[in-house]
C-alpha cells in the first residue's frame, strides 16, 4: 500500500511557521514501524504542504486535542476522495467515538502492538473500527525515519529514550496515557544518538530527547550519560527540578554535553503549585536550583502556566520579573488547559467551569477553554499575550542572551540565542499566538472558526 502519515497542525501563531525547532517523534517512529513492502510518506503540517492530490491508499492522522478540528477537516476531505483514513494520538485515545464520526478506524493508546495488524487488515479490506494498543517493553524499536523529514527543522534528531512519568501533575495527560515509566535499552538509544546523516554541523551535534522526564531512573540515566561522553554531543531534554540534588548526575550531564533542561516551573505562587500537584517544586528553591544548573553550564528552559485559580492579570504579568530574577534562559509560556482524562478536566467539569461553547482549537495551550476564578477567560488570554510581549521584547531577549554569554558551555549560548531569537522575532513582527475568541476576520485569513460538537455532527 501507499501510506501518507500526517502529523496534524493548525496555526497557533497569527503568521504561521516558516521553520521550527524539532519535529514530533510520532510520525518518524510510525513510519519506521511500517513494513518495507509499503511505501510511506511523512508530512508535518506545521511546516509541510499537505498533498491533497495524494495517491495514497491509506491516510494516517495523528493529533492532540488542540489540532483535532483540523484533523477532522483533513479526514473528511480525504474520505470524500475515497481514501481510507485512520487516526491516533492523545485526543483520539480519549475521544474515540467522536473521531469515528470522521475516520474509518482509530488507534487508541500506543501503536507499536497493533500497527502491523491494522495495515494487514486494511490491505485485506477487513479494517476494524478500533485498535487498542498495549503497553509493551520499549525494546527493539527501529531507527526513526529521519530521511523522511523536510529541511525546515533546526534540530531534526529527536529521540525518545523513555516513555511516561512517575509523577501526577493535575494538568498533564502523560500519567493517564502511560502507566509508570519505561526505559529503552541504553545500547539502542546510543545507536540513534550515533546517527549523523544530517546536512548541518549543529544537526549532527545536537540531540533532543523527546522525553517527559528523562532522568528519573537514576542508575539507567547515569549509564546512558556515561556512554554518551565519548560521543561528544550536545543534548537537551525535560526533567524534574530535583535533579539539582544529585551532584553525580549533574557532573555526568555536564561531561556528556547537556546544554539545556526544560523545567516545569509552572508558577511562583505556592498555592498554584499545590493546585497543580507539582510535588517536586518549591518556590523558595527556584533561584538556587537555576544557579546550580548554570554552574554546570546548562541553560534553563522554564515552563510557565497562566490560569491557576489564584492567578490575576496583574500576577500573570509579574511572572516576567520573577523569571528574570531566578535566571530563566528561555521562557515557555502557556495557558492552563484542561485536557480530557486529567484531574484538572474532571475538577473543572464538576465545577461547571468548562466553556462548552469553545471548540477543540481552544485546547492548544495558548487559548482559554475554561472560566478562571479571578478573571474572565478573555482576560486570561489578554494577560497571557501581554506577558508574551513583555517576556520576548527586544530588551528582555538581549538581557537573556547577554547573560548566556557568560555561561561556560557554547552549546548553552547557541540554545539561548536560537530560541530567544526565534520567539523574539515573532513578538517583534506581531506573530503572536492566535486568539480564537476573536472574530475570524480579526485573527488571520487562513484560520476560520469551527466548533466541534460533543459527539457526531
Amino acid at each position: 500500500m501507499k501510506i501518507d502519515i500526517i502529523v496534524v497542525y493548525e496555526p497557533r501563531y497569527m503568521k504561521g511557521h516558516a521553520r521550527d525547532f524539532v519535529p514530533p517523534v510520532t510520525g518518524m517512529y510510525l513510519a519506521a514501524l511500517t513494513p518495507n513492502e509499503h511505501h510511506v510518506r511523512l508530512f508535518h503540517q506545521q511546516v509541510d504542504e499537505i498533498d491533497r492530490n495524494s495517491e495514497a491508499d491509506l491516510i494516517a492522522l495523528s493529533f492532540f486535542s488542540g489540532f483535532a478540528e483540523e484533523g477532522y477537516r483533513l479526514a473528511d476531505f480525504f474520505r470524500s476522495r475515497g481514501k481510507l483514513v485512520i487516526a491516533g494520538g492523545p485526543h483520539v485515545t480519549f475521544c474515540a467515538e467522536e473521531a469515528l464520526c470522521h475516520v474509518d478506524a482509530v488507534v487508541m493508546g500506543e501503536a507499536e502492538s497493533v500497527w502491523e495488524t491494522l495495515l494487514n487488515d486494511a490491505q485485506r479490506g477487513k479494517l476494524s473500527r478500533k485498535y487498542v494498543g498495549e503497553e509493551i517493553p520499549l525494546t527493539g524499536m527501529p531507527m526513526p525515519r529521519y530521511d523522511l523529514l523536510s529541511s525546515r527543522y533546526f534540530i531534526p534528531r529527536v529521540i525518545q529514550a523513555t516513555r511516561g512519568c512517575p509523577y501526577s501533575c493535575s494538568f498533564c495527560t502523560v500519567p493517564v496515557l502511560y502507566s509508570g515509566l519505561r526505559v529503552r535499552p541504553v545500547d539502542e538509544v546510543i545507536r540513534e544518538i550515533q546517527y549523523n546523516d544530517f546536512p548541518h554541523w549543529w544537526q549532527r551535534r545536537i540531540v533532543w530527547f523527546w522525553d517527559d522526564n528523562l532522568l528519573v531512573k537514576r542508575q539507567w540515566a547515569k549509564e546512558l550519560l556515561t556512554r554518551m561522553i565519548p560521543l561528544k554531543k550536545w543534548w537537551l531534554t525535560q526533567a524534574s527540578i530535583d535533579i539539582v540534588n544529585d551532584p553525580e548526575l549533574l557532573q555526568l550531564m555536564k561531561a556528556s554535553g547537556c546544554i539545556g533542561i526544560f523545567l516545569g516551573i509552572e508558577s511562583f505562587n505556592p498555592d498554584s503549585i499545590e493546585e497543580s500537584n507539582k510535588k517536586n517544586n518549591h518556590v523558595d528553591t527556584y533561584k538556587e536550583s537555576v544557579r546550580v544548573l548554570h554552574r554546570y553550564g546548562i541553560a534553563v528552559m522554564g515552563g510557565m502556566i497562566a490560569g491557576f485559580d489564584n492567578d490575576t492579570p496583574e500576577g500573570i504579568l509579574a511572572m516576567e520579573n520573577c523569571m528574570a530574577q531566578i535566571g530563566v534562559d528561555v521562557p515557555f509560556l502557556s495557558i492552563l488547559t484542561p485536557f480530557m482524562g486529567t484531574p484538572l478536566y474532571a475538577r473543572l467539569e464538576r465545577e461547571n467551569r468548562l466553556n462548552r461553547d469553545r471548540g477543540w482549537r481552544f485546547y492548544n495551550g495558548y487559548n482559554a477553554a475554561f472560566s478562571p476564578k479571578k478573571m474572565t477567560a478573555d482576560q486570561l488570554t489578554d494577560a497571557h499575550r501581554n506577558l508574551w510581549k513583555k517576556v520576548f521584547s527586544p530588551a528582555a531577549v538581549l538581557r537573556r542572551i547577554g547573560r548566556a554569554i557568560f555561561q561556560s558551555h557554547p552549546g548553552a549560548l547557541l540554545l539561548s540565542f536560537m530560541m530567544n531569537g526565534f520567539y523574539g522575532h515573532k513578538a517583534l513582527t506581531g506573530n503572536l499566538p492566535v486568539d480564537f475568541s476573536r472574530k475570524p476576520d480579526e485573527v488571520t485569513d487562513n484560520v476560520t472558526m469551527h466548533r466541534i460538537p460533543d459527539m457526531c455532527p
